[in-house]
């Protein structure tokens, strides 16, 4: 059953989490803030309403303001006077889809038609096409990268939370206020109708923009719109290029490709730790996070003469993602991530076997168990290694750690072409009884009594969060 749900997440992340924090992070393929000494943009989701957007388009001509009105189709087939009044008093009008609806939810096509849908309105009622999309949420998904030819996806560098009545126009004005500066995207509603939104809610953001508005006016700054903002910034620049970018001699700067990867990856162990409720024994400065489970495996012969069966109960570990990658980014060579680590397990264990002591619960506990990249190293800690039964479960495995392996991995991309056949998830087991012998003695971990040779590759280079 967790195989299924990680695959059903692997596929949704591909379609919908990964365009969206990618996009949402570091604004690929998307205009999110612009460049300017003078200028920032107001920009308004939702709408056209029939009472609010009237009244806003009146303010927004008091301040001699501009602003970019990112239209519900719906809305606007239902109000096309208020959108002729928007394009000649000279706002620039874009598509926020034909309905309120989230692109995650939605297939390729569906949203393709939404767009055109809501473009042929405005086009019938302005003459005009517009070119500017803000998706719902400003949620995207693989395929609006697609269209980069067609359409500039626009999402907002400030968002205030304006939809909520009860937040108030004072409190409004104040984190207005404080974002009030050049190249600065506002993200606001002239409509209160979707989801998650309260009706009155315009009424208070309109009493805070014109304080706004009018501290603006005296800061010397004007709201413009968001293809005059694109254009002085030099146009919405599209990120491209490898994994990695020269930034200096010896030091590499990460692509916006692998850094959403990373964040996706400790996003998804957050998520993982929430789930299934798992532990640590250092809040500040995890290594191992741990859950009790039952084994169901084939049977294991561990290190103390026990054997590990179906049924038993283990304490599962899980390496800290973000302790990996720190490691990992920091190494100048394979010898000393693999120390780096060694060292952290070395910390970790006395820990994790006072925890254990300290929680009679755990008593059950028949032995620690994980599912790792390795080659060497954890035998001297007392761990039995052995090869992951073949199937769907080592198949996804050796994927999943395959790719974390060329984003934390010094030379990840070429140790993955020169070592491949090594790179298979393996089973990591010790006996209990062998934890609490040689670590829990006045916390030390110096009970180690076999050599520990130095290693030539990392020992627990990338434990997969299953």
């Amino acid at each position: 059953m967790e195989t299924l749900l990680l695959w059903l997440f692997y596929i949704s992340t591909l379609y919908a989490f990964i365009p969206g924090l990618i996009s949402r992070m570091f604004g690929f393929r998307v205009f999110r803030r612009g460049k300017g000494e003078h200028e920032f943009a107001l920009t308004f989701d939702d709408g056209p309403d029939p009472v609010y957007t009237p009244q806003l388009l009146d303010l927004l001509k008091k301040y001699n303001a501009k602003a970019t009105f990112f239209v519900v189709g719906s809305n606007a087939e239902k109000n096309p006077d208020i959108i002729k009044r928007m394009y000649d008093e000279g706002h620039l009008i874009g598509i926020h889809n034909y309905v309120h609806k989230t692109n995650w939810l939605m297939r390729p096509g569906t949203v393709r038609k939404q767009i055109l849908r809501t473009d042929k309105i405005i086009h019938d009622i302005t003459g005009f096409n517009t070119h500017y999309y803000r998706p719902p949420w400003g949620i995207v998904n693989l395929f609006d990268f697609s269209r980069k030819n067609d359409i500039q996806i626009v999402l907002w560098s400030s968002m205030f939370g304006d939809w909520r009545f009860r937040l108030g126009a004072d409190s409004l004005a104040r984190r207005m206020m404080k974002k009030l500066a050049p190249g600065e995207v506002f993200l606001l509603h002239d409509c209160g109708s979707t989801l998650g939104a309260n009706m009155e809610a315009p009424v208070n953001m309109m009493m805070a923009l014109e304080r706004v508005l009018q501290a603006a006016e005296e800061q010397g700054l004007r709201s413009i719109r968001i293809d005059e903002m694109i254009a002085q910034s030099g146009g919405a620049r599209v990120n491209s290029g490898s994994l990695y970018r020269t930034q200096s001699a010896g030091t590499m700067k990460l692509s916006w490709i692998k850094k959403g990867i990373v964040f996706l990856w400790l996003l998804w162990e957050k998520i993982f730790h929430f789930v299934f409720q798992l532990q640590t024994t250092n809040k500040e400065d995890p290594v191992f996070h741990f859950r009790t489970r039952t084994y169901h495996g084939n049977p294991v012969d561990m290190r103390d003469g026990s054997r590990l069966e179906k049924g038993d109960k283990v304490l599962e570990l899980h390496f800290d993602n973000k302790k990996l990658y720190e490691i990992g980014s920091t190494s100048k060579s394979s010898v000393q991530l693999a120390i780096q680590m060694i060292r952290a397990v070395e910390k970790t264990l006395p820990e994790l076997a006072q925890y254990i002591i300290k929680h009679p619960e755990l008593g059950e506990i028949k032995a620690l168990y994980g599912v790792s990249m390795i080659n060497r190293g954890p035998e001297q800690f007392g761990f039995t290694v052995s090869d992951l039964p073949q199937g769907l479960f080592a198949k996804s495995s050796t994927a999943y750690l395959k790719l974390l392996m060329s984003v934390i991995h010094p030379a990840g991309q070429q140790r993955l072409k020169r070592h491949s056949e090594q790179l298979v998830p393996k089973l990591i087991v010790m006996p209990m009884n062998l934890l609490l012998n040689r670590f829990a003695v006045n916390g030390s971990h110096r009970q180690i009594t076999e050599p520990a040779s130095e290693p030539s590759e990392p020992a627990l280079e990338a434990t997969i969060s299953y």
